[in-house]
């Protein structure tokens, strides 16, 4: 055994192929297939079963790979800070909700970086399937997902299926955004009702493991509004609600420095009970390194500064 086939296996784990391992690793399938084969042979356990719906990992394998990806991960973060006497790469590859005191948060990251050192930064705002998926793939080592704290058990499950340590980071009820001139900004309390004659604006991402999405959407959208931009783009959508006062959105509470530049308002709704949460996801077992304990110490700053009262 040595450091190649522990490489070897925990790709075959990630894409859950032999196939898509051997291309990503740059090699022939035979010779993978028989890196494998040995490496189970010198163990004396089966690492992976094929079964006529691809590759899965067996019990035995399971516990192997959680060694396996430590040993993988602390021998790469070894090699950034030490070979060739290079100076240490700063790396962080992370995925997260549009929210804007997580970009506060990387605006003071930034400010943290070292300037003699290199650094190659990550930064995806996407859905929570993706960042999942992301997570597993290794395209990314940290993700904040967002969801209703009503599906709370269907995430949990999933993090257990996919070997992924969670951390609630904050939970939330949504305010409404507007634009400053929308009548919308002129009541006291905003009810559903209130809001059939208006455009939402929204992103329509939504996911829940286990559920089908007609049902995600059913407990997300609201059955008095028939009008809906979706847009997926932050910037676009501080445009448009800005200009347009017949629209509103429903987001979490966003700092009162980035309503101003957009001429917007937050207005907290009673008639709007839903509550959310951002959790932190990293697969089990991986220790962040420098960069990712910085860049959550900035997003636990940014969330006390910007989202508590």
């Amino acid at each position: 055994m040595n450091l190649l086939h522990l490489k070897y296996a925990v790709e075959i784990d990630c894409t859950k192929s032999i196939s898509k391992a051997a291309e990503n690793l740059y090699m022939g399938q035979p010779n993978l297939s028989r890196a494998i084969k040995e490496l189970e042979e010198n163990l004396g356990i089966k690492i992976f079963r094929r079964t006529s719906k691809g590759i899965i990992t067996t019990p035995e394998g399971e516990e192997f790979l959680e060694y396996a990806r430590k040993i993988t991960s602390q021998v790469e973060e070894l090699e950034n800070v030490y070979k060739k006497g290079k100076k240490g790469r700063q790396k962080l590859s992370v995925c997260v909700p549009r929210a804007s005191y997580i970009s506060y948060a990387l605006a003071e990251f930034s400010k943290k970086i070292n300037r003699d050192l290199p650094a190659t930064i990550f930064y995806k705002e996407t859905n929570s399937m993706q960042t999942i998926n992301s997570l597993i793939t290794n395209e990314c080592n940290l993700g904040i997902i967002r969801f209703q704290a009503l599906f709370d058990k269907y995430f949990k499950a999933l993090f257990n299926e996919k070997k992924l340590a969670h951390e609630t980071i904050k939970e939330f009820n949504y305010v409404l955004i507007t634009s400053k001139d929308s009548p919308l900004a002129q009541m006291d309390d905003i009810t559903f009702e209130n809001l059939s004659d208006y455009i939402e604006i929204t992103h329509s991402d939504s996911y829940v493991p286990s559920l089908p999405q007609t049902d995600v959407m059913k407990a997300e959208f609201s059955e008095n509004v028939d009008k809906r931009i979706f847009l997926f783009e932050r910037a676009s959508q501080f445009v448009v609600l800005e200009n347009d006062p017949n629209t509103f959105m429903w987001v979490s509470p966003i700092p009162q420095p980035l309503l101003d530049k957009h001429h917007l308002v937050q207005i907290q709704c009673k008639s709007n009970s839903r509550m959310y949460k951002d959790v932190l996801v990293y697969r089990k077992g991986y220790k962040l390194t420098a960069p990712e304990r910085e860049f959550m110490e900035q997003v636990y700053k940014a969330k006390k500064k910007y989202q508590e009262t």
